[in-house]
């Protein structure tokens, strides 16, 4: 039997996260910054971000702190998030995430659309554009799960060529209770 070698996943290059172009829908995948707070606050307002992420963000310096943390991962080699931005006027579209789940190459995925921009592929089309990196960086694997009552988010993961996988029973705490998710995943060599 061979022995397993841990990949070695390089995504967290020194010179600073990288900025993905989205040109299908006129967008980039860029890092955040500290004047997008207002924007993102206002997304977490959104009754449907609320709850199917399950916070919110009261104030812009909450909002600034949180951006502060996706930032940070970038650094400590835990996560990359990205600012999915209109290419010409930089107005936030939407979120990408790409985790660290375990160095062995599997990685989570995490995202959301802003109001103003669903229904446009922004999320499906960020979504692809983060995994080709992701898997171009040495992941193995992306994961990304979903309450199985937000149909929305399960039509993007299938867009975007994350497979149904199954489902995890009551795996999630909402503010209306536990809550079934489906985990979808995409793996490197069905690219």
């Amino acid at each position: 039997m061979p022995s397993l070698q841990p990949l070695t996943i390089t995504p967290f290059a020194a010179d600073g996260q990288p900025v993905l172009t989205a040109p299908a829908v006129g967008a980039l995948l860029r890092p955040w910054r500290a004047d997008d707070a207002p924007a993102v606050r206002a997304v977490y307002d959104d009754e449907p971000v609320r709850r199917w992420h399950v916070r919110s963000l009261g104030s812009d310096d909450e909002a600034r702190a949180t951006l502060e943390g996706w930032r940070e991962g970038w650094g400590l080699g835990s996560g990359a998030s990205w600012a999915v931005v209109d290419a010409v006027s930089d107005v936030l579209l939407a979120r990408v995430a790409v985790k660290v789940f375990d160095p062995q190459g599997v990685g989570e995925i995490a995202y959301w659309t802003a109001p103003a921009a669903r229904g446009r592929g922004v999320a499906p089309t960020a979504l692809d554009v983060a995994s080709a990196w992701a898997f171009g960086a040495g992941f193995h694997r992306l994961e990304l799960q979903h309450s199985t009552d937000n149909a929305p988010s399960c039509r993007v993961a299938l867009k975007a060529g994350y497979a149904a996988e199954g489902v995890r029973r009551e795996a999630v705490l909402h503010a209306d209770g536990w809550h079934d998710m489906h985990v979808h995943a995409r793996l490197a060599s069905a690219r």
